[in-house]
C-alpha cells in the first residue's frame, strides 16, 4: 500500500522505458546542441541510442518533444503531490512542497537541464511547444489550487498564485544554470518563494 501522493516503485519494464526515454532525450539535446535543430533527424537520434525510429515515436510525437522535456508527466506529479499536502498548509508552502520531486530530479541531472535551456535559447522555434506545455501544467495546478482554497477555477487568485510561483521556479532555475558558483537549486527556489511570501520587498542596495 502507498500513502496519498506517493507513487508505487516502478517495475523493471517501467524502469527500462524510462531509461530509453531519457536516453533519447539526451541524445536529441546533444546532437542539436552540436549541429543545430534543422540538421538533426529522428533517425540520427534513434541511431545514437541504438533503437529504431519506430521506438522513438513510441515515446515522442516528434523531435521537438524530445527536446523540451516531459511537461505532462511533470504536471501530473506536481498536481498529485499538491493534492496530497494537508489542506491546512498555506498555498505557497504547499506549492513549494509539491515541487520537491521535480527540483530533486533537475539537480540530479544538472548538465542535461542546462543543456536543454541552452538548446531552447538557441532555437526559438521550440518556444511555442515549451510554452504550450507550461500552459497545460499551469491549468492543471490552477484547478487544484482553486479546490484547495474553495473558489472557482476562474477566480483570479488560483491563476495568479500559480503564475507567480511558476515564474519564481523559472527564475531560480535560470540563476542556477548561469551562476558559476552554482548555488543549490532548492535554496534558490526557497529564496524566491520567501520573497513572494514577504510581498516582494525591494532589496536594499549595498
Amino acid at each position: 500500500m502507498t500513502s496519498a501522493g506517493t507513487q508505487p516503485a516502478p517495475g523493471r519494464r517501467d524502469r527500462k522505458k524510462r531509461r530509453t526515454r531519457a536516453a533519447l532525450a539526451e541524445a536529441a539535446l546533444r546532437l542539436v546542441a552540436e549541429r543545430g535543430l534543422a540538421q538533426v533527424t529522428v533517425e540520427e537520434i534513434s541511431e545514437a541510442v541504438d533503437v529504431s525510429p519506430r521506438t522513438f515515436f513510441n515515446y515522442f510525437a516528434c523531435k521537438d518533444d524530445a527536446l523540451v522535456g516531459d511537461q505532462v508527466e511533470d504536471a501530473k506529479r506536481v498536481v498529485a503531490r499538491l493534492a496530497a499536502v494537508p489542506p491546512e498548509v498555506p498555498v505557497l508552502t504547499a506549492l513549494r512542497t509539491a515541487l520537491d520531486e521535480v527540483i530533486d530530479e533537475v539537480r540530479a541531472e544538472r548538465e542535461l537541464w542546462c543543456l536543454r535551456m541552452e538548446v531552447v535559447a538557441r532555437n526559438p522555434a521550440l518556444l511555442p511547444r515549451l510554452l504550450a506545455g507550461n500552459t497545460e501544467m499551469e491549468r492543471a495546478i490552477v484547478e487544484v489550487v482553486a479546490a484547495r482554497v474553495g473558489v472557482d477555477a476562474d477566480h483570479g487568485y488560483p491563476a495568479l498564485v500559480t503564475a507567480v510561483t511558476g515564474a519564481a521556479l523559472r527564475t531560480a532555475m535560470t540563476r542556477w544554470a548561469a551562476q558559476p558558483e552554482r548555488p543549490d537549486l532548492a535554496d534558490l527556489v526557497d529564496e524566491a518563494f520567501a520573497a513572494i511570501a514577504a510581498g516582494l520587498p525591494q532589496p536594499q542596495g549595498s
